[in-house]
């Protein structure tokens, strides 16, 4: 576990306000200087976070380093475990990655939506992924992970108003060599990788990476009698770096891989409840698992909880010399298919008065992307970034879903559970419905930035920076249904444009919608209901910074941040939820001192923050169809503030300790309720939201033994803790109450032994040391009134080993 949580908060605390940042240095959307960050002293990391490579120590704004190293020596590296890391990252944990989350500062879009977006962007080597859940697949051969904090929409784009993950692989370099790494972890997890680095002549290189991994899973399924939640993941990238002179450098990447995931099941972690919250009866418990809340281990239920996922891409990125100016091209096609298998009523079987709901989800999506840059040295009194960008995101899902009802026998026994078939039952009826719906994202943007230096040497300097938007979105969703809600709780009737446009007509009549939308479906024509909108936006910063000493540097930013309309389209879609979800904004500020001390060997970074959402874009519970459902809506006006610290201490090569701390307070301030929903649908104000603890912090220590032999030995400590925080973001004071996750904190440790020049490294490590339960997500409407949790991987204690050899 070499380290360093290579934090840096660029929101100065007002008590020490004011300090250093060093000019822009020219950087790519790839950094050769992130691959060797492990190596760099605290205050030497170099970062990319204003589309340049700059010192972390001179960036006017809050961002989190985390090294490739530290990342790699994870159980799984991924943005899950990053979170764990970052004190001011969040995750949502979901039944499938197309519906996880990011969250930063408290902020995030958590959305069941084709056609809604995320808060948090990520980024990989300068191609934006356009979908949240493309970057929960596995991260192997990073070099960096950057998290920037607050609104970066006028560098990154729209979908950057709460922050940006910034993720730089490692690059091909001239000189052969490579790494082979193997881990076995306790529960039967294997996971392989290994690349090859391989110059091409004198101007040219390129590396091969592959990785493979298999877990059984955490939970158990009785009725399988196997574990479930695991996964099995391979994959495979490859690069291609070509540098003829310093006028000219061309870079070609390309990526594949396939997950295929029994996961991840809701286990049923509360008895019965009444909507009041109090425990009552259930005849279903007889067949499920004992509860035990966070300790729940089991599950029974007939259809596996599955993902099965591919994505890949191509991506090829120039930069070309214009006299002392640097023109970079950035091309990239994408595409990303998900399939959701999900068993949505938690039991073995259909019974009387217990239904059998079960789903498949296919989606396919493909996003083309062209971004143009013009950057200027950073060595002059005037320095600016220039550019342009497009994007085009396609995704089309057909969802299909189940139900199996029955009714009990004249002289059925009562007081029992009754499984639908038997002879106690009626002939069972299975109602269908099968939805096709998808959206296309258009969007166009021309940005950029100027940093102007004043002062004595150019000590002080105004950031102020610019982006125009235009964006086009456009939907179509068509369902085709055997039965009504009252008959098949969870299927809406058929719904296309027919039943749209008779809907029209009855409301445009005096019908109420709720009434319209039911008589409307007989006008049902197949005809895929169609509707598009459009938004322009002009979002921004300005800064002022100052370099107070050559190891402190100061600033206070602005920035406005933006996210583009978004429609509720998804299986249920009806003709009352079919409103634009207006675009989202924000105003942040934040103020920030970053300091180097200790001779470059110490940084310690301070940043406090606010910032206020206008048409702030989440998810609300709702009842469809008789079960219950999130509606996304534009929620109203909610905001986020904080102080966050972050420091990386590294006294001599062989000791790193580093950590962050991150208090926040994230609430809502006026809610307004969904179109059609109940005047009661509200969120009360001062409401925290979801995924938002108060506190959070993490500490990690790494030390190195030199034993002067033929090898060393290795000591790593880190521990991660959070305060409780809201999952469920609902109206209902219960469910809140119910679905708020208990505050925890996780100890890991590893011993290592590896030879002097770190040629090659065996490791042990121990995950959750001291094996505390918890739950990554709570959610309502489980069997009888009951919650359901998901249990991540690391809520159980587990060992590891693992070996890599390098050559």
């Amino acid at each position: 576990m070499k380290s360093a949580l290579r934090t840096a908060t660029a929101l100065p605390l007002v008590a020490l306000s004011l300090s250093l940042l060093a000019s822009p240095a020219m950087a790519q959307g790839t950094s050769e200087e992130a691959a060797t960050a492990d190596d760099a002293a605290p205050g030497d990391i170099v970062v990319t976070a204003q589309k340049r490579k700059e010192s972390l120590q001179s960036v006017p704004l809050a961002v989190s380093v985390l090294s490739g190293e530290r990342l790699a020596d994870a159980s799984r590296p991924s943005i899950e475990t990053a979170a764990q890391m970052v004190p001011s990252l969040n995750f949502l944990k979901s039944g499938t990655t197309l519906n996880q989350t990011i969250f930063l500062r408290g902020v995030g879009t958590a959305t069941f939506s084709i056609a809604g977006e995320p808060s948090v962007s990520t980024v990989v080597d300068g191609v934006v992924y356009s979908r949240s859940g493309e970057a929960f697949s596995d991260m192997v051969d990073v070099a960096q992970i950057e998290v920037l904090r607050g609104p970066q929409g006028t560098l990154f784009g729209k979908n950057a108003s709460a922050g940006v993950v910034n993720i730089t692989t490692q690059m091909p370099r001239q000189e052969l060599g490579g790494s082979i790494e193997a881990s076995y972890f306790e529960g039967n997890e294997v996971r392989v990788k290994g690349s090859v680095n391989a110059p091409v002549g004198t101007n040219s290189a390129v590396r091969l990476t592959g990785f493979y991994g298999e877990y059984d899973g955490n939970i158990q399924n009785t009725f399988t009698g196997n574990k479930v939640n695991g996964y099995k993941h391979y994959g495979a990238r490859g690069q291609f770096l070509y540098e003829p002179s310093n006028d000219l450098r061309v870079y070609l990447a390309a990526d594949y891989y396939k997950n295929d995931d029994d996961c991840c099941a809701d286990i049923i972690a509360t008895g019965p409840l009444t909507g009041a919250g109090v425990p009552s009866t259930s005849l279903a418990f007889g067949v499920l698992p004992a509860p035990a809340g966070a300790k729940t281990r089991a599950v029974n239920q007939n259809l596996v909880t599955a993902t099965k996922e591919q994505g890949w891409g191509v991506s090829g990125q120039v930069d070309f010399s214009l006299g002392n100016h640097t023109l970079t091209s950035i091309t990239a096609y994408r595409g990303w298919d998900n399939t959701e298998i999900r068993d949505g009523d938690w039991l073995p079987m259909a019974y009387v008065g217990f239904n059998q709901l079960h789903d498949n989800g296919p989606q396919t999506s493909t996003t083309f992307s062209q971004e143009l840059r013009l950057t200027s040295p950073a060595d002059q009194t005037v320095s600016y970034v220039l550019g342009a960008y497009y994007s085009r995101a396609e995704s089309e899902r057909t969802f299909t879903r189940v139900v199996t009802a029955c009714t009990a026998a004249v002289g059925a026994p009562t007081g029992v559970l009754i499984p639908c078939g038997s002879v106690n039952a009626n002939p069972s009826t299975v109602s269908t419905g099968s939805a096709t719906f998808g959206s296309v994202f258009n969007n166009f943007a021309a940005f950029g930035q100027v940093t102007l230096k004043f002062g004595e040497d150019g000590r002080g300097r105004i950031v102020g920076g610019l982006r125009y938007t235009n964006d086009k979105l456009s939907v179509f969703h068509s369902r085709v249904s055997s039965a009504t809600p009252a008959a098949a709780p969870g299927i809406q009737p058929n719904f296309d444009q027919g039943v749209y446009n008779q809907y029209l007509v009855l409301v445009a009549g005096g019908t109420a919608p709720n009434t319209a939308a039911g008589l409307a479906v007989t006008s049902s024509n197949g005809i895929p209901y169609r509707t598009e909108t459009s938004n322009d936006n002009l979002s921004g910063k300005a800064a002022i910074q100052y370099d107070f000493s050559p190891d402190m540097m100061g600033y206070l930013s602005y920035a406005r941040g933006y996210k583009g309309p978004a429609y509720n389209v998804f299986f249920n879609l009806a003709s009352t939820g079919t409103n634009v979800i207006e675009p989202e904004t924000s105003d942040s500020v934040e103020l920030g001192i970053k300091n180097t001390l200790a001779g470059g060997k110490l940084t310690l970074n301070i940043a406090v923050f606010y910032a206020k959402y206008q048409n702030f874009q989440a998810n609300n519970p709702d009842l469809v169809a008789t079960v219950v459902v999130t509606r996304f809506t534009n929620a109203g006006s909610v905001s986020t503030r904080g102080l966050e610290l972050d420091w990386n201490y590294r006294p001599s090569r062989n000791t790193t300790l580093s950590g962050g701390l991150a208090l926040t307070d994230a609430h809502v301030d006026q809610f307004k309720a969904a179109p059609g929903a109940a005047p009661t649908a509200i969120i009360p104000s001062g409401t925290k939201l979801g995924y938002a603890p108060t506190w959070k912090g993490s500490l990690a220590l790494d030390q190195r033994f030199v034993t002067g032999k033929t090898f060393d030995v290795g000591l790593g400590i880190s521990t991660n803790f959070q305060s409780a925080q809201l999952s469920l973001f609902a109206p209902d004071p219960v469910q809140r109450q119910l679905g708020t996750i208990p505050g925890y904190m996780l100890v890991n440790m590893s011993v290592s032994v590896m030879d002097v020049d770190s040629k090659w490294k065996l490791s042990l490590q121990v995950r959750n040391l001291f094996d505390k339960a918890y739950p990554a997500a709570i959610i309502n409407g489980g069997v009888s009134g009951s919650y359901r949790y998901q249990i991540p991987r690391d809520a159980d204690r587990y060992w590891g080993v693992s070996a890599r050899v390098s050559f």
